[in-house]
């Protein structure tokens, strides 16, 4: 009897690992494969705060709605407008070096130093991927 359960529990083991039961860690490799992740971008930009240093997060300073100027530039339409800012510089190559270096673009009647300029040392590049994949949707 003893050996029958053992022997169960060990054909039941086998059978959990063999389809891939109880690793959650399995998950994650996925999405980082699968590219960046507009829902947790979603969730980032409208937190308060945002990384390790509780700096400003995006909602705080930008709007979502159309030509609603809070202390940054409106994002209604952003993912659509961001390729036109700049000759040759894709919407999603501009908005992650808008994050990575504010001033580096900036949209006129805007000044340098608003916006808060260590987003980079602050946010791994997975977040700001997804920060710009949600922002690409908008």
């Amino acid at each position: 009897m003893k050996k029958s359960l053992v022997l169960m529990m060990v054909v039941l083991a086998l059978a959990l690992v063999a389809c891939g039961g109880g690793d959650s860690g399995s998950d994650s490799g996925a999405t980082e494969s699968s590219g960046p992740d507009v829902a947790h971008g979603e969730k980032l930009y409208n937190q308060t705060t945002i990384g390790p240093a509780s700096a400003p997060g995006c909602i705080t300073c930008h709007s979502m709605e159309a030509d609603v100027v809070l202390v940054g530039p409106s994002h209604h339409g952003v993912g659509a407008r961001a390729g036109n800012y700049e000759e040759g510089v894709s919407a999603e190559k501009y908005l992650t070096e808008s994050i990575k270096n504010p001033d580096g673009h900036l949209v006129d009647g805007f000044a340098a130093g608003i916006m808060y300029q260590n987003y980079a040392d602050e946010l791994d590049q997975s977040d700001i991927d997804d920060l710009v994949a949600f922002l690409l949707t908008q």
